[in-house]
């Protein structure tokens, strides 16, 4: 009889491959898949009993933002309470590596105001034991609960070689564009996935300047991108606005210059972000369009698609709330939440504050974007999209649950209904204000990008955004929403389960996971399917210097396994860590 490390018996196997689960027993030995059959006759150290139960590949997440927690956290939360196994960072062009001494704070800096994660908690977190990219590689490379693959980011890069002329929006010379692509073919020599940048004008630095590559012109992305040439291995991925607000010709021109880096880059593969605010009619169908039209002609391009909306969360203990201008609340700001909830509660206190307004809260080196001091001197507008998130997270509510809705069914003004709801649950409540994709209040438009053949799921942020949103829970909603509990429009689980196993990690690179075959790492998922459930999002303290971010937890993973080593059980890490950094390219099973 064979002796394994590990059987999991009797589950409804969900393979990645997109093919109809099957009831099938699956066997591990030494982190590898080494049997899969029906009521194998085997021996195992650890035995799980599946009945019931969906097994599938573990969750490669292809666009998250680790880069700093890496270094100091071994755990990758909230990602790891999501069923992902593998970990794709350093998106969105920004990271801490290449970097040198002096420019430390600034790449600090960059990343607070981009992702929304405290200054002082990565000052503490980083210690910054590198400057080459391989020597940052080599410096987090220790065990961790999940694996995790690398991308040069554009912003470090830049500011790495050109200094402060690459934040002066300065064009870079030949010089400096030869420099970038040897730096980035050294990194992506030694291990790196690929190469990333950010285009986006909602992306500012803590200063609220535009990031270093924000403006960088196609010469100098098509420059840098033939540092792919020849090599193996090798993704791009880019997030813009595509600029369709402002005019089709800046659309278009937007997507000349993306192409024209994917052309550069020899046959490696480019993914965009792709996204639809209301007042851009169409731009996710444009989009779709020209990246069709350029892998037809060659040009291998993908899209990266997110399975809600989305937006921000607005609450007494995130970033952004409608009162945070007011001047009776600036004067309580400071006090503990139990005590601020206490004092909002008086009624003169509440009185005199509904009496206010805002003041600005966005510039002189605030985190908060300006886009905040719209929402506050346009709170009835914004109200009609703003929603209570409850205790079951509801990303997809109705236009009758706004809060705009309830005011005016109640008679009440908008911002005394919105007191209210910060208020609840002891002014734990969190609002939820959905910005992209929710498109004619419902996610129609997400399930017809979800269904493109070229889609990609992704724009997670796993660690970012840490008081605004958690989205790391992308993976977790994917299945719950868009395979289970939506009224219309579901998608096939297996399909679903292939999008984010094999899918993401055959575009990344990693061709040793994503499905479960003979020889193949065990990275592997175990799920209640009808017991699966998103917690509602909470803050906790647990960042470096007492530093807050949101969390969400998820119920219905029985197990998750790194590589055949149980991480997760019933919702909680064993304390396991079997991840190590994946460097590129991967052996095939």
């Amino acid at each position: 009889m064979a002796k394994y490390d590990l059987l999991i018996r009797g589950g409804e196997l969900i393979d990645g491959l997109g093919g109809p689960r099957r009831r099938a027993d699956v066997a591990v030995k030494d982190g590898r898949i080494a049997a899969i059959g029906s009521e194998l006759e085997a021996d195992a150290t650890e035995t799980l009993d599946a009945t019931g139960l969906l097994v599938t590949p573990g969750f490669v997440d292809i666009h998250t933002h680790y880069d700093g927690q890496v270094s100091w956290d071994a755990d990758f939360l909230p990602s790891a309470w999501h069923g992902v196994t593998t970990a794709v960072m350093g998106n969105c062009g920004v990271g801490f590596a290449p970097v040198r001494p002096a420019d430390r704070q600034r790449l600090i800096e960059l990343m607070e105001g981009v992702e929304d994660i405290p200054g002082s908690a990565l000052a503490e977190g980083i210690d910054f034991r590198w400057e080459s990219f391989a020597e940052y590689m080599e410096a987090v490379d220790f065990p961790h609960t999940m694996d995790f693959v690398m991308q040069v980011p554009h912003d470090a890069l830049r500011v790495y070689v050109m200094g402060d002329r690459a934040v002066a929006g300065e064009p870079a010379t030949e010089a400096d564009i030869a420099e970038m692509r040897r730096l980035l073919r050294e990194a992506l020599e030694a291990g790196a996935a690929g190469f990333s940048t950010g285009r986006s004008d909602n992306h500012k630095s803590k200063q609220g300047e535009s990031t270093p590559a924000a403006e960088s012109e196609g010469r100098e992305l098509a420059g840098i991108a033939r540092a792919f040439a020849g090599l193996d291995h090798g993704v791009l991925s880019a997030v813009s606005d595509f600029d369709m607000m402002i005019s089709p010709e800046r659309f278009d021109a937007e997507l000349d210059v993306l192409e024209g880096m994917a052309e550069a880059a020899d046959g490696h593969r480019l993914s965009l972000s792709c996204m639809q605010r209301d007042h851009e009619p169409k731009q996710w169908e444009r989009i779709l369009a020209r990246v069709e039209a350029a892998d037809a002609r060659g040009v291998p391009m993908r899209v990266q698609v997110a399975p809600r909306g989305i937006g921000v969360m607005l609450g007494l203990e995130a970033t952004f709330h409608p009162f945070m201008g007011f001047a009776s609340y600036k004067a309580i700001s400071q006090l503990p939440l139990a005590e601020r909830v206490a004092r909002m509660r008086d009624p003169e206190t509440k009185a005199r504050m509904l009496t206010e307004s805002s003041e600005k809260v966005s510039g002189d080196g605030s985190p908060i974007p300006p886009i905040a001091d719209f929402f506050l001197a346009n709170v009835d507008m914004v109200a009609m999209r703003l929603y209570r998130l409850g205790e079951n997270p509801n990303y997809e509510p109705s236009v009758g649950a706004c809060l705009m809705n309830e005011a005016m069914s109640s008679g009440r003004r908008v911002l005394d209904i919105i007191y209210g709801a910060l208020l609840e649950q002891d002014g734990h409540a969190l609002l939820y204000f959905p910005i992209y994709n929710y498109t004619g209040m419902n996610l129609d438009n997400v399930g017809k990008m979800l269904r493109h053949p070229l889609a990609l799921p992704g724009l997670s942020d796993g660690g970012a955004h840490v008081g605004t949103v958690c989205d790391a829970s992308f993976p977790t909603y994917l299945l719950l929403h868009w395979g289970r509990d939506r009224a219309e429009g579901k998608l096939p689980l297996e399909r679903l389960v292939q999008m984010q196993t094999h899918d993401t990690a055959t575009h990344v690179g990693l061709t040793d996971r994503g499905s479960v075959e003979l020889g193949k790492r065990a990275d592997l998922n175990v799920i209640d399917f009808p017991g699966l459930r998103l917690l509602p999002p909470g803050m906790q303290a647990d960042l470096p210097a007492g530093g807050h971010r949101l969390v969400q937890r998820a119920q219905g993973y029985r197990a998750t396994f790194v590589a055949g080593v149980k991480v997760s059980e019933d919702g909680e890490l064993t304390g396991a860590r079997p991840g190590r950094l994946a460097r590129l390219p991967r052996p095939a099973a």
